[in-house]
């Protein structure tokens, strides 16, 4: 009878020890606590190779390996397109990027692109009580199309979820070279008005193409228009001298604007879009950061923006945050080397590959246009993984929705919350992606990219396209560099996808576009 009970016992104890581990490894999110901020750290141009914890070996990224190696890092995350505005387009909607056609790299002069009725990702947390801002990066145009730079821009952040905005309108690269803090100019004098146009020149403005002597940056293609502190652009502005950005203090700049956001609102729930400027054109790195990378300024600004997540890391644990913070880090699209300017990003790669193991590049179909670095990571609350599951960026709104307890979701963006907190693998079944309005279509480790007409290279930055007059099959477990193409091997295959496809899209467009160039 003894030994009989003594059995029970311990069988009792091993269930309840078990039970235990596995609830522990679980860690649910318990409903009582405060509510987790949340910060997307979004990084422009930056490829999957691009990091160290994805394998890359000639550059170190150890404050950005910190989120991969204690968070979740996904060798299947995508932005959902190969440009920059579709994607961003896509982040904050949750819709797919080609379903609206004023989804395009925008010039600085678009009027916003986000209609003010949709939901968004900050207009979702600001319903549920947090406070929500921008620091960095807009790029979805402003205004209605006639925007007065004097005075206060609208709409644009503020009117589509964002409490608080600090932006640059659009790129680097761009006019107007002035940042806007909910809607206005920052340190704009009322006496030196800014006019923009993009497509003459004001009298008596140098440019780049007929004053070379004036540039400390040779432009390479398409940014030869308005000088700003020796860097040709794209576009010509007249005015706002005193409002004009410094480009070497730009990282700084957002990164102290990021950290003020964060020391201000700490006491509320608060979401933070920090929307970095690196490694996209022109590459600027502060003086201390110039020869750091040994590859020349595309290095440099990605070893800089490395050092601006470690320090708005140190700010969020000086300011007791972290352990309920959820932060996403990851890229719009995928890497460039030569993208309109001469500053030795070929010259100076070495054996670095931006993209890793993958095809393409920015502007391109193949996997290195939107396979880009996807982490996830949050302090005592998601364990450290490496996930092959299939999510985009899209999935971010309904699955922060589901996180905050919200009802909101978007038919384009699937709930994925327990794969984004490392308690799942099972991502999404497939998944729509674009490059320049052209679409392509990923079902489990399947790729199709149908028949498009054009150029197969763009030679202005020496990346494959995905333009072929055939189509093109891939098994990505099998062939993740893409070069085995079993579109004639793999009929019934190819069949299957064309039809899964098809039913998603619509018809498979191969019309000729014109390719957008930054």
């Amino acid at each position: 009878m003894y030994r009989k009970h003594l059995s029970s016992l311990i069988i009792f104890s091993v269930f309840s020890l078990v039970f235990i581990s596995c609830k522990n490894k679980i860690k649910k999110i318990d409903k009582s606590s405060p509510k987790p901020n949340i910060v997307v750290i979004y990084t422009d141009d930056l490829g999957f190779g691009d990091i160290s914890a994805n394998g890359a070996k000639e550059i170190k990224t150890p404050n950005i390996d910190i989120l991969a190696n204690e968070g979740v890092r996904f060798t299947n995350g995508y932005a959902s397109s190969a440009t920059c505005t579709p994607s961003r387009y896509a982040l904050l909607t949750g819709v797919y990027p080609w379903k609206n056609k004023r989804a395009r790299i925008l010039p600085g002069t678009a009027p916003l692109i986000i209609d003010t009725t949709q939901m968004t990702l900050p207009k979702m947390l600001k319903n549920k009580g947090y406070y929500t801002g921008i620091v960095g990066k807009w790029h979805l145009g402003l205004g209605t199309g006639n925007v007065n730079w004097n005075e206060t821009i609208s709409p644009g952040p503020n009117e589509v979820g964002f409490d608080y905005s600090y932006i640059m309108a659009a790129t680097q690269d761009r006019v107007p070279t002035v940042y806007i803090e909910n809607g206005d100019v920052v340190g704009l004098d009322p006496k030196d008005p800014i006019q923009i146009d993009y497509k003459n020149n004001f009298e008596g403005q140098p440019n780049g193409i007929d004053n070379p002597e004036l540039l400390t940056m040779k432009w390479h293609h398409g940014h030869n228009s308005s000088i700003v502190n020796g860097i040709p652009r794209i576009g010509f502005m007249k005015g706002g001298e005193t409002a004009k950005w410094s480009d070497i203090d730009m990282a700084d700049h957002f990164l102290k604007g990021a950290q003020d956001y964060v020391k201000k609102h700490k006491n509320e729930p608060f979401f933070l879009y920090y929307a970095m400027q690196q490694p996209h054109v022109p590459r600027t790195p502060h003086p201390r950061f110039v020869g750091t990378s040994g590859m020349g300024p595309r290095g440099d600004v990605i070893v800089e923006a490395d050092w601006m997540v470690g320090e708005f890391m140190q700010t969020l644990k000086e300011e007791g945050l972290l352990e309920n913070t959820l932060i996403v880090f990851s890229s719009d699209n995928g890497p460039v080397l030569n993208d309109g300017y001469y500053d030795d990003a070929v010259e100076k790669i070495g054996d670095h590959t931006p993209a890793g193991q993958l095809r393409g590049g920015k502007y391109s179909l193949f996997e290195a246009g939107t396979h880009v670095p996807f982490i996830t990571y949050w302090k005592g609350k998601i364990e450290p993984t490496v996930s092959e599951a299939l999510v985009c960026q899209i999935d971010l709104l309904s699955s922060i929705a589901k996180l905050v307890d919200s009802k909101e979701r978007v038919d384009d963006s699937q709930e994925l919350l327990n794969v984004f907190l490392g308690q799942s693998q099972d991502g999404r079944e497939d998944l729509i992606i674009e490059a320049t309005t052209r679409t392509a279509y990923r079902n489990g480790d399947w790729v199709l990219i149908p028949p498009y007409k054009g150029p197969k290279v763009n030679t202005f930055v020496n990346i494959e396209l995905g333009n072929s007059n055939k189509y093109l099959l891939y098994n990505l477990k099998e062939d993740l560099g893409q070069q085995n193409n079993l579109a004639e091997s793999k009929p019934e295959k190819l069949e299957e996808m064309i039809r899964l496809f098809t039913a998603k899209r619509g018809t498979a467009n191969t019309k000729v576009e014109q390719l957008e160039l930054k």
